[in-house]
């Protein structure tokens, strides 16, 4: 019989690590708005993760409805935000990150 080992808070947390970093290398490499906003909220999922981690090791909900409240604001960002490039990207179908600053008054 093989012994299957359960994946401990350091592998949760290594793994919150590894997303984080690909959300930030996306952020600073990408210039498509659709792929900034997917990598924003691939680091936001990151941090979600770890808060999840750290909850069920500390054996408090603190961690879960902190996650509830994220999930919320981020649900929020991306319609609002989400409804703006694409309404940018209709006018301007090949617009970057730097098509954006239009939007300053």
């Amino acid at each position: 019989m093989i012994a299957v080992a359960h994946p401990t808070t350091t592998w949760y947390l290594l793994l919150s690590a590894l997303l984080f970093a690909i959300g930030v290398v996306g952020v600073l490499v990408r210039r498509n708005p659709l792929v900034l906003f997917m990598c924003i909220e691939l680091m936001l999922n990151a941090v979600n993760l770890s808060f999840v981690a750290f909850a069920k090791r500390m054996g408090d909900i603190g961690g879960e409805s902190t996650v509830f409240f994220v999930m919320v604001v981020a649900a929020a960002e991306v319609v609002v935000g989400l409804g703006i490039v694409v309404a940018i990207l209709r006018r301007k179908p090949n617009a970057t990150t730097d098509d954006l600053s239009e939007l300053k008054g």
